[in-house]
Order: structure tokens, then sequence, then C-alpha cells
């Protein structure tokens, strides 16, 4: 009897008993920000109700929670295109498919937008295979495919002799004039020279 007047003994309610630690206390340690924000695994116990997770009743903090948890990708329009991971030779992929139009001299290419100088979130790569049609001099050979762009472009001989041309008129430009500005050249600029000494 004396059971009974303690309480049900078989119910629905449930309280977690967490451990204290006697050996121990923790003092002035600040838990930051960023742990106090609810992530898919830990939620703060403000949002716990008897220990467990119940989604907000408020459907804007609802559709947060969902957008938060749900794939990262383009939509129903575009297949569900996913954002890929940009590794290094991704990203060096995507800067020279920006500046395409400074590659090739004699081909231009749709201006995009200028403004914006980060790359895209979402996007595709693939590879070409030439159709059997195409005659073989049209065709890559197994030496000419790379892995990268930037790699078939360095190994490229039209490319690399544009770009040492194009890189030694841009010196050329911005180099100093050092002695040639006040070298004699003729006979006025001796006759003027002299008069400056005098």
């Amino acid at each position: 009897m004396a059971e009974k007047d303690k309480g049900p003994v078989i119910g629905l309610s449930w309280h977690p008993t967490l451990p204290t630690l006697s050996s121990f206390t923790i003092k002035n340690i600040k838990i930051p920000d960023e742990a106090e924000s609810s992530s898919a695994l830990w939620k703060p116990n403000s949002q716990l109700v008897d220990g467990l997770f119940v989604p907000p009743n408020d459907p804007i903090k609802l559709n947060k929670l969902r957008t938060s948890q749900c794939k990262d990708t383009l939509g129903k329009d575009w297949f569900d295109m996913p954002a890929p991971t940009i590794t290094p030779e991704l990203k060096r992929d995507l800067q020279l498919l920006k500046l395409r139009s400074a590659i090739d001299p004699k081909r231009h290419y749709k201006r995009g937008d200028p403004k914006s100088k980060d790359l895209p979130k979402y996007f595709q790569v693939g590879t070409v295979v030439e159709s059997a049609t195409d005659f073989y001099s049209g065709r890559l050979t197994k030496k000419e495919r790379k892995a990268t762009i930037a790699d078939e472009l360095l190994s490229d001989q039209t490319f690399r002799a544009y770009r040492k041309r194009k890189v030694r008129e841009i010196e050329e430009k911005n180099r100093p004039g050092g002695n040639d500005k006040w070298k004699i050249k003729g006979k006025q600029s001796r006759k003027r020279a002299k008069e400056r000494r005098h």
C-alpha cells in the first residue's frame, strides 16, 4: 500500500535525471552563441519539453526549421541540381571561365555580370565526348586531354605564345623610362642641352 501512496508506477510521465558530478564543479565557463543556436542534433533546454524536442507551432518558425534541414538544391525546375563542394581545381576552372574572353583574342563571348565577382553556387561539370562523325583532326588526342581547363590551357602552344606576347607588351608599356628620357638625340636636342648648361 505504501507504493500506491507514492504515485502511479505505470504512466506516461517521464522526467530525465542527469547525474551530478560531485568530484568537480564547473565555474566561469560561458557557452558561445554558436553552441546555443539550435541545430539538427543539439537543441537548447528552452526548446525541450520533458527532455524531448517538440517542433514549434508558429508556421514561420516551422518553415525556417524545414528549410534549414532540407538539401541545398536549385529547385524542381532545375531537376534538384545540388550545390557541389568547390575544390581548388574547380575554383580555378570557374575563374578561367569568367575570364574566357581574355584567353582567345579572336573569339568574343557574351559579357556576363561585371559587378559580381563571386563564383556560381550551382553548376555541373561534364566531359565533352566527340561524336563518331567528327574527323580525326577535329578531335583531341589522348595527350592533349587534361583533367582541368587550366592544365589544358597551359599545355596549349598557341595560347602560350599569345600569353607571352601579351605579357611582354604590358611589361614594355609599364616599364619606367630610365635613361632614355634624358639621352641626347639629334642636333636640336644637343643644341638645347648646350643652352641649358650656359
